[in-house]
């Protein structure tokens, strides 16, 4: 009976394994540092639920927000947790200094919604305040699946896991140049773009 279950399970893995390759582009695994960054005042983050990596960071500082509040519950750092739609903030004008979002961009399935949630950004920043994003870079499409899984080997401090995020590929090409445009549309001025192959970090500013 135990082998049958074990063989069981085992085609099971085997039959999942294979209709995920079939169904998504994975990407090679990239090694990410997940530097401090400074905020005097309150962060908000974008999708900062699940592994909730900025609260891990930065801890009391951050306001979690997440659309689905299962992913709030399973997160355990010192953030304050708030369930929301990004895309229609019901937040106060000018009360963050800082805003993050950490691989949270990739799963807006439309330009205009990514827009939108930078206009609502724009909003809730401060002058001067600033916008951090982590994200892939999905102009080299190798396939033609239709979906993508990006996998990341990242560490925060003294914390490192290994994790993987994937998502339907958009209608459009998005890459920096794609993020750092849309940005700039919102009113947002380039700071600076780091990149490790194919997952980049964008610093962005609202002027004063």
């Amino acid at each position: 009976m135990k082998n049958n279950l074990a063989s069981a399970r085992e085609w099971g893995v085997r039959n999942f394994l294979s209709i995920f390759l079939k169904k998504y582009d994975i990407f090679d695994m990239v090694k990410l540092e997940v530097n401090n960054f400074r905020a005097d005042g309150l962060i908000l983050d974008i999708g900062g639920g699940g592994e909730g990596v900025i609260g891990r960071l930065k801890g009391s500082q951050v306001v979690a927000m997440d659309l689905c509040k299962d992913e709030l519950d399973g997160t355990v750092n010192g953030a304050a947790k708030v369930v929301m739609d990004a895309r229609h903030l019901a937040l106060p004008d000018h009360s963050f200094t800082t805003s993050t979002a950490f691989f949270s961009m990739m799963f807006l399935k439309t330009k205009d919604d990514q827009q939108r949630v930078l206009e609502q950004i724009w909003r809730v920043l401060r002058p001067a305040g600033r916008l951090l994003i982590w994200d892939a870079d999905l102009s080299e499409r190798s396939t033609n699946k239709g979906f993508y899984f990006v996998r990341l080997r990242y560490r925060v401090g003294n914390f490192e896991k290994e994790t993987g995020y994937g998502a339907k590929f958009p209608a459009e090409t998005r890459d920096e140049a794609y993020y750092i445009q849309l940005a700039r549309q919102v009113g947002f001025h380039h700071l600076t773009t780091e990149k490790v192959k194919h997952v980049f970090f964008l610093d962005f500013v609202k002027p004063e």
